[in-house]
């Protein structure tokens, strides 16, 4: 699409000589400030069909080519692909949007079908409980007693634990989760609790983009004898990550098309899932990285071993920041 462009040749940003249609020092597009709504349009869809070609543009080597992109990133043949980290927020946020609507779907649906079920169970544990002998029943510890006993306030509940020895006092998570409990009382647990996951849930992308460099680090560490700069590990860490998402986000469209159940497909489509993706890590560390078979495959549980911890720490605490806003 024709563009209408300045005929001065100084940048109307910087005030930089331009040697041509962009500046060479801020590269602003020398482009007429004044211009119809008709060329306006024009430039948008520009620069979305630029955006659109860059992006499939770099699909192909993401998805089949494992460590290809981060290679050719890295050479600088970087105009004909999109950043990693644009691509990682555009993969990112379609992922989680449709994991989010996914899972509130599958939610409903089992909440329906087992209904009955708990009932049944709750009647049956019922039951159960007054077919125990009278003198097994009441052969109860004395701190169990206290422990069971339904107190008003978070003071008696203190008091009580007083009355205990030190080893069967509640630890500090307890006492703060009673006392939060005793906070809720006269709301509405439900929308507390909803509030919670909800918080929680729209935490979840900020936790994965904040893992990133984490990941990276990780990398860095297993792979130090290629003396690599940072960088170089963390554009790794995005191509990796926008394939795994952009991978499961296909696996989640074809859950949605094909006419089986969710339950009875999930279980065979999350091992494949998982080795597909293991597979891809396999491939591309042992492009971008140049080890031998085994050295790759021992390096892979090591990453795999330390991101894990890293990743269950970072979402305990994101859990207990969650509970403390909502809660």
């Amino acid at each position: 699409m024709k563009k209408h462009y300045r005929h001065e040749n100084d940048c109307l940003n910087c005030g930089t000589i331009l040697q041509g249609k962009f500046c060479h020092n801020c590269g602003q597009e020398n482009l007429q400030i004044k211009e119809s709504f008709g060329h306006m349009m024009n430039h948008i869809i520009s620069d979305y069909f630029h955006f659109d070609r860059q992006f499939f543009h770099t699909l192909k080597p993401l998805l089949f080519n494992p460590g290809k992109l981060t290679i050719e990133y890295m050479a600088g043949h970087r105009v004909q692909y999109l950043h990693p980290v644009r691509m990682y927020i555009f993969i990112s946020l379609v992922y989680f949007l449709l994991l989010f609507k996914t899972s509130d779907v599958v939610r409903v649906e089992e909440k329906e079908q087992t209904t009955e079920n708990v009932t049944a169970s709750l009647k049956l544990a019922t039951n159960n409980s007054k077919d125990v002998p009278i003198s097994q029943q009441k052969t109860v510890n004395k701190s169990d007693t206290i422990k069971k006993v339904t107190f008003k306030t978070y003071e008696q509940y203190l008091a009580a634990q007083l009355l205990l020895p030190e080893n069967k006092r509640d630890n500090f998570i307890q006492r703060y989760m009673i006392k939060k409990d005793f906070g809720l009382k006269g709301r509405d647990k439900k929308e507390v609790y909803q509030a919670f996951a909800e918080d929680l849930k729209h935490n979840i992308p900020k936790l994965m983009f904040l893992l990133l460099p984490l990941f990276a680090l990780i990398i860095k560490i297993a792979f130090r004898n290629n003396k690599k700069f940072y960088v170089e590990h963390l554009i790794y860490s995005f191509h990796f990550h926008c394939f795994m998402f952009l991978f499961l986000t296909i696996i989640m469209l074809l859950q949605l098309l094909i006419p089986v159940t969710w339950l009875a497909f999930s279980g065979g489509v999350k091992i494949l899932a998982a080795i597909v993706i293991v597979w891809y890590m396999y491939r591309s560390l042992k492009v971008c990285y140049g080890r031998t078979r085994l050295r790759t495959i021992t390096k892979i549980i090591g990453i795999s071993v330390s991101y894990f911890i890293v990743f269950a720490i970072c979402l305990t605490i994101l859990v207990g920041i969650s509970a403390v806003i909502s809660l």
